[in-house]
């Protein structure tokens, strides 16, 4: 548990209740964490930002100790979309019409459909190292491909992603955990347990999740780009230097997107919230003050 917070669930649509951590006072932020996380990766951020906010850090549907619904059949189940609608339906459900979010990968992905589905809603925005979906798929080419092979993989016809993943679960789970880390230090064994365990329990949905992403989200992020919808309020970006290893400009795809834009380079490794907690509560102190 995060100290000092509260845990609940709290429901957010039919069939489907967030399990959410919430801490502080003051005006609402919501974090959302990456992949193969949970809502514990914010413990130190959240821990700080609660001094003067109310923070609120849930599971995403079909992650942690969050509702995991059958997304087998529908890809919608797992659109960004659908996971923007329940983090809306979270705040109002707290009493919070409006709030700043901030995302972690696959939370950031939520976080930008949230904004652009919801502005009204979302004060400021944050995402820690992704691109949106769309630009992510259009900078993967060739052999530097490969350091996504786990999109591919779960962009995949149900069956054999599930299968392969749930027959090597903690190999494959923390193989992200070790790759993506510059100091493991900052997953301490019994953090990194949990992490595991979650995920090794959620494989499903969690291959559910992606897979969306290689599908629906693809035709989400398209339509709003032909419709010239973008972030309408404050955003940061904070992300490793992807753009020099794969050969694109990072601020300039975020820059169609959020004509309002802080973006910045980090040197911490991919789960900076947890490897440099002082800068990334820094930014978004910084975001909520624009």
């Amino acid at each position: 548990m995060i100290p000092s917070f509260t845990e609940r669930r709290v429901p957010v649509a039919d069939g489907v209740a967030l399990h959410t951590a919430i801490g502080g006072s003051g005006d609402p932020i919501v974090l959302l964490h990456g992949f193969p996380q949970t809502h514990l990766m914010w413990r130190h951020v959240a821990a700080d930002l609660a001094a003067d906010h109310t923070v609120i850090c849930p599971d995403l549907r079909g992650y942690g100790d969050s509702d995991k619904p059958d997304g087998t059949a529908d890809p919608a189940v797992y659109a960004k979309r659908t996971m923007a609608a329940d983090v809306v339906a979270l705040a109002r459900e707290l009493g919070h019409e409006r709030f700043a979010l901030a995302g972690h990968d696959r939370g950031a992905l939520v976080a930008v459909r949230a904004g652009l589905d919801h502005p009204e809603a979302i004060t400021h925005l944050a995402s820690l190292d992704v691109l949106p979906t769309l630009d992510m798929w259009e900078v993967m080419h060739g052999t530097s491909a490969a350091v996504g092979f786990h999109l591919y993989l779960m962009a995949q016809p149900p069956g054999l992603a599930e299968q392969l993943i749930g027959n090597s679960a903690d190999a494959f789970f923390g193989h992200f955990l070790d790759l993506w880390a510059n100091d493991p230090a900052a997953i301490p064994p019994e953090v990194r347990a949990v992490y595991l365990k979650a995920s090794r329990e959620a494989v499903p949905s969690i291959v559910a999740d992606y897979r969306a992403s290689a599908t629906i989200d693809v035709e989400h992020d398209e339509a709003d780009r032909r419709a010239g919808r973008r972030l309408r309020m404050p955003v940061t970006v904070l992300q490793q230097d992807w753009g020099a290893a794969l050969g694109f400009d990072a601020a300039a795809r975020w820059r169609a997107w959020a004509p309002d834009l802080e973006h910045r380079t980090v040197t911490s490794g991919h789960f900076m919230a947890e490897e440099d907690p002082a800068t990334v509560v820094k930014e978004l102190r910084e975001l909520l003050a624009r």
